[in-house]
């Protein structure tokens, strides 16, 4: 059957003040290049390689992606922030991504929604997409009950649709202001900022890097991170399982 064609304006024109609001909410039209970290062991899973390349940056930004392979994750992660922070272009980047080898999306949008977070609340120096535990009786990685006053790690319940504030968060899939970092090399900050605590025989006690540095480098200085409910990211295990 034939077809009449008509001109169109296009649907965002059609839609002009929404499509702005939209454009202003996630600060496309900002500078918002990105570094993206990413350790790894020598392989990563079929499933976990296609949602990676599924990720959508901020058009026409700059978005260099390292990975670090074979190193403990502490060590890498600690790495590639002090190759960043030496690098005169790299670190006057707007935002570091951190994505491991065992996390998952699902839309290719996250990275955009965490920008649009960060935008949205600027009090903020990391926000994490919301992953949980592997295995039977997992616990979302929303570390700590900011309402004690007693710094705690304490796994919080997600609250649906809500950017929610804790202690710590994970490393998985998170996005954290490059500014923060500089803040820490001005300060003099103690290296390792990143440490997995147990590997060392010298250790007190046992931690993960991510908890280590929120705890020990970054609250007490004075930055404060959340978990983006909105954004929900999968934790994938060695037997396919995606939880």
């Amino acid at each position: 059957m034939a077809q009449i064609v008509t001109l169109h304006p296009g649907f965002h024109n059609q839609q002009l003040e929404q499509a702005s609001i939209r454009l202003t909410e996630t600060g496309s039209w900002k500078k918002q290049r990105i570094v993206y970290i990413i350790p790894s062991d020598n392989k990563i899973m079929a499933e976990v390689y296609l949602s990676h390349r599924s990720l959508v940056f901020p058009p026409n930004q700059a978005m260099v992606p390292f990975l670090i392979k074979g190193a403990e994750v502490g060590a890498a992660f600690q790495a590639n922030i002090d190759l960043i922070l030496g690098n005169p272009g790299l670190r006057e980047f707007e935002y570091v991504f951190t994505i491991e080898s065992d996390n998952i999306c699902s839309t290719g949008t996250e990275v955009l929604r965490l920008l649009a977070a960060m935008d949205k609340y600027p009090e903020y120096s990391a926000i994490s997409g919301l992953y949980w535990t592997k295995g039977e009786g997992g616990v979302p990685q929303i570390w700590g009950d900011i309402k004690d006053p007693v710094q705690n790690y304490r796994p919080q319940v997600p609250q649906a649709g809500r950017v929610v504030e804790c202690y710590g968060i994970g490393m998985g899939f998170a996005l954290y202001r490059m500014e923060m970092f500089r803040e820490l090399e001005r300060k003099k900050v103690e290296k390792p900022w990143f440490k997995t605590l147990g590997k060392d025989p010298d250790d007190k006690g046992v931690g993960t890097q991510d908890l280590y540095f929120w705890g020990q480098k970054a609250r007490p200085n004075g930055f404060r991170c959340a978990v983006d409910c909105s954004t929900t990211i999968g934790h994938i295990a060695d037997d396919g399982r995606i939880w």
